[in-house]
């Protein structure tokens, strides 16, 4: 299988997608039902959420932040004062 590298950097370079999300658009170019659109799109939802979790946990870990921050964000106001107050 010949696959012309020199359109798919164009490609790349024009739309601003990589080769990955290219590739997906063109296993995805044709006639999908509407019920296996919906099945695709909670599928990548549930990754990207899982992956978000990940993340926020990673971060929670390395600044440390525990209930007591979160519960002090419910209660403390963090606005900005005005300058005439």
């Amino acid at each position: 299988m010949f696959i012309n590298t020199y359109n798919m950097k164009t490609t790349t370079e024009a739309t601003g997608l990589n080769d990955i999300q290219i590739g997906l658009l063109r296993m995805f170019d044709r006639k999908i039902p509407d019920d296996e659109v919906l099945e695709i799109k909670k599928v990548l939802v549930n990754h990207l959420s899982g992956r978000l979790f990940e993340e926020v946990d990673q971060v929670v870990k390395s600044k440390h932040i525990s209930e007591k921050d979160y519960l002090a964000l419910e209660t403390d106001d963090f606005r900005t004062k005005a300058k005439d107050e």
